[in-house]
């Protein structure tokens, strides 16, 4: 089942340069980036709702709903952060450096979050390892985007 899991996280990873320049390429049809975040937004927003109704997965209720910690209702709003900045450089830094510094940023997100166990992430407490890795990628991005 791990690569199962691991090939559709590479899968996904392998659709965001796609992503980016599909919304980048609507942009220039639609006249501005934030317009074009809402269609992306708007379709992905059609999609998921004929997924869950066409699946028939239980909706919960309000109160239920209503439980939930109020930080976690941005996770929409870092995603229209992302998909809003990615229409906005990805021609201008190009697939391969707006996807450098993309995963450089998650990788240093990712670090602190796993070494303070944030958010509900199990601790994984930072090794010389793993800053060595995110330093490496840091150089990758610099490299990426000079050359």
């Amino acid at each position: 089942m791990r690569p199962l899991i691991m090939l559709t996280a590479l899968l996904a990873g392998a659709l965001m340069p796609v992503q980016a320049g599909i919304n980048a390429r609507l942009r220039e049809y639609l006249g501005d980036p934030l317009v074009a975040s809402l269609v992306s937004f708007s379709v992905g927003t059609v999609c998921l709702a004929l997924i869950v109704l066409g699946t028939r997965i239980p909706l919960p209720s309000l109160a239920t709903a209503a439980q939930a910690p109020w930080w976690t209702w941005f996770g929409g709003a870092l995603g229209a952060f992302f998909v809003a900045v990615s229409v906005i450089l990805a021609f201008k830094l190009g697939a391969t450096g707006l996807m450098a510094w993309i995963i450089a940023g998650q990788l240093v997100a990712s670090v602190l979050l796993d070494h303070h166990g944030a958010i509900g992430f199990a601790v994984r407490e930072v090794s010389w390892q793993r800053l060595l890795g995110v330093a490496l990628l840091f150089g990758g991005a610099v490299l990426v985007n000079e050359y």
